[in-house]
């Protein structure tokens, strides 16, 4: 599937003006539906929805395996914009509570403080006892490298990406979406269809570090983030309750390390 649009702009600058084509990425709304009934609707670039809504549904603790789905599919094969999952029996009586609150974590205007943010995540999510080891040198050639995975990028300058590696630095899954939170639900999302997310100990993000982006990885319980840009206050204070590492690229040279730098070595 090609995500990109061309169409005609024009180009100014101090001397002139001139008509050429660029690339614009696409951008449409999935629409999420839970036991027959709207759960989420998100701005996405189309594809890969199955796994999409699949790692969504587990940053989400909607779903703990992919055992957990009775069923997950588009609602009409014309239509890729609607997907819709079932849940087997047991799972429903689970979290009926999840369902009967939806986008109560995931969204960041919730109206919640960020104290009580991270307890209610902290209290669904337990720290990562994972100890994989990384040097300095390996985190910043993966960060150097994560824009070879990016042919979006290249063509649009609008993509952010992510990338989940092995504790060998081999890659496991990589996906690129104009949102950085659908880029790693769609890269945890193939790894956890395929039953392979246990294999997962790295994530290179193209992004910032949010909490909602901590979140998703300690549910996928990886515990080595790294990315191109910094980590936000409350990311940080998650990660150090959850033990996940994060760290990001120094402004000139080097990395910088924000919690629990006991997994990065020289």
């Amino acid at each position: 599937m090609d995500n990109c649009i061309d169409r005609e702009i024009i180009l100014w600058n101090e001397k002139s003006n001139q008509s050429l084509t660029h690339s614009l990425i696409g951008e449409e709304p999935l629409s999420i539906r839970i036991q027959g009934k709207p759960y989420s609707v998100i701005m996405r670039t189309p594809g890969d929805e199955i796994p999409h809504v699949a790692g969504f549904c587990l940053a989400e603790g909607i779903v703990d395996t992919p055992d957990d789905f009775g069923s997950i599919g588009y609602c009409d094969d014309t239509d890729t914009n609607v997907v819709t999952v079932t849940l087997n029996e047991s799972r429903r009586d689970t979290i009926h509570l999840i369902l009967e609150r939806r986008n109560f974590i995931s969204q960041t205007s919730c109206g919640l403080c960020g104290k009580e943010i991270v307890q209610d995540l902290y209290q669904a999510v337990h720290p990562l006892t994972d100890d994989t080891k990384i040097s300095i040198k390996t985190a910043l050639d993966l960060l150097k490298k994560l824009s070879d995975h990016q042919p979006l990028r290249e063509r649009t300058s609008a993509s952010h990406a992510a990338a989940i590696y092995n504790p060998d630095f081999r890659l496991l899954s990589v996906a690129e979406d104009v949102g950085r939170h659908n880029a790693l639900d769609k890269a945890i999302g193939k790894l956890f269809l395929n039953r392979t997310l246990a294999t997962a100990s790295i994530l290179v993000l193209s992004s910032r570090i949010s909490f909602e982006l901590v979140q998703k990885a300690a549910r996928a319980r990886i515990p080595i983030i790294l990315a191109i840009s910094r980590p936000t206050s409350l990311a940080v204070e998650l990660a150090s309750q959850l033990n996940i590492t994060l760290a990001a690229l120094a402004k000139k040279s080097g990395l910088y390390t924000f919690c629990n730098e006991h997994r990065l070595k020289r």
